[in-house]
């Protein structure tokens, strides 16, 4: 088989890339791993930055997502109980879009088989080849027989386990990391949303987190040791920790009942330079891994595909090296979120080695917070995502 760009990995990046690459007409081939119906029960994010909703207007697959997403243009924060909000978009005029990552690749998927894309899924052991040559192409095992695609380049979005980071020399290739020493455990409830936006509640006992996927169906996050296990979390007392946690006029008006999904995520920084080698560009959480607090890892997923999809674009459009200045773009936009998303998680979190010292500090940075136009103004310019 052949192709002009080969992407590994059929999430939501992949599947995009795929779309903008297909409008544009350019052949692509999505490789992936699991079934479709795998792919599509997996529970992720659901906050969209303005960016990453233009980019799937601009895909021809922002209708059901305008339709049926939620804009936000606020966020409660709260300290020891104590609750504000945080006005983003009258101090940035932008708003976020909260929609289901799910519904995303939903919508994805349903893009790619009107326009006749091809996503092959159950292919096995993808190996990419002479990625540093002209002439690149994959391998995979599919149906028990090894088959091969030849292409112009290779996408990597097949995620933090995937293949295509390995790729890369180690003698070039270099990763920074810092891992966090408590997950979060979620839970999913047929239950209606406390609150019309997000609560991020900081706390003694921890982190908690307030969310939703529509009118009647909640996201709702504790922070819990590593060492836990989601069974060991009863629903009466995941319910219970979270009351703890959040200012009493949520708690009073919490609606619980029983919980249809619980999971417990490590949380984890991770930045690999560069994002490119050869005829192989990374894309999303196979170069990079952010806190899920402040909901930066689809959105820089999604810009990633912005800075490749451009630079692709033109080359096929006769300009040639446009693909060479992809990685530093990507990476410089990357490590702003990672900070940021770094500073969140700090701000918001009890570690397990934080002092009476440090935990006044946390409070005192959130009662800055609270009272300054400057500083709400620099949260919300990073929430609803800095300019591409």
């Amino acid at each position: 088989m052949r192709t002009q760009v080969c992407i590994i990995g059929g999430g939501p990046s992949g599947l995009l890339l795929s779309q903008l690459m297909h409008r544009a007409g350019i052949d692509t081939v999505v490789l992936e791993r699991r079934t479709r119906d795998y792919v599509l029960s997996r529970i992720r994010a659901g906050v969209l930055e303005e960016g990453s909703a233009a980019m799937l207007r601009k895909a021809g697959v922002g209708a059901r997502m305008d339709r049926e997403g939620f804009v936000h243009d606020g966020v409660f924060l709260s300290t020891q109980n104590r609750g504000f909000r945080i006005d983003i978009k009258g101090l940035t005029g932008k708003s976020v879009m909260v929609y289901g990552q799910t519904e995303v690749t939903a919508d994805l998927y349903k893009a790619r088989d009107d326009m006749g894309g091809t996503v092959i899924h159950e292919a096995l052991d993808v190996c990419p080849h002479d990625l540093d040559t002209n002439a690149p192409f994959v391998t995979y095992r599919k149906d028990g027989a090894e088959r091969r695609i030849d292409c112009d380049y290779v996408a990597g979005c097949d995620g933090f386990h995937g293949v295509s980071r390995t790729c890369i020399p180690n003698a070039v290739l270099k990763e920074y990391e810092r891992v966090y020493p408590f997950g979060w455990l979620g839970i999913l409830s047929e239950t209606p949303p406390v609150s019309h936006e997000l609560i991020y509640a900081g706390h003694e006992r921890g982190f908690a987190l307030c969310s939703m996927r529509n009118t009647n169906l909640s996201r709702y996050y504790v922070q819990a040791p590593l060492t836990d296990t989601p069974e060991a979390w009863s629903d009466e007392r995941f319910w219970g920790e979270l009351k703890r946690r959040i200012p009493p006029e949520a708690a009073d008006t919490l609606v619980t009942g029983p919980s249809i999904e619980k999971s417990l995520a490590p949380l984890r920084s991770f930045v690999a330079e560069p994002m490119a080698w050869g005829r192989l560009f990374l894309v999303g959480d196979a170069a990079h891994i952010v806190p899920p607090t402040g909901a930066k890892g689809l959105n820089l997923a999604f810009s990633d595909v912005h800075y490749l999809s451009e630079a692709l674009i033109a080359e096929y459009e006769g300009e040639k090296g446009a693909t060479a200045g992809y990685s530093d773009k990507a990476l410089a936009r990357v490590w702003k979120a990672i900070r940021f998303s770094w500073w969140f998680t700090t701000t918001m979190h009890r570690f397990p080695d934080q002092t009476e010292f440090d935990q006044k500090i946390q409070n005192s940075e959130l009662d800055y917070l609270s009272t300054s136009t400057a500083a709400q103004s620099t949260l919300a310019e990073q929430y609803v995502g800095i300019p591409y």
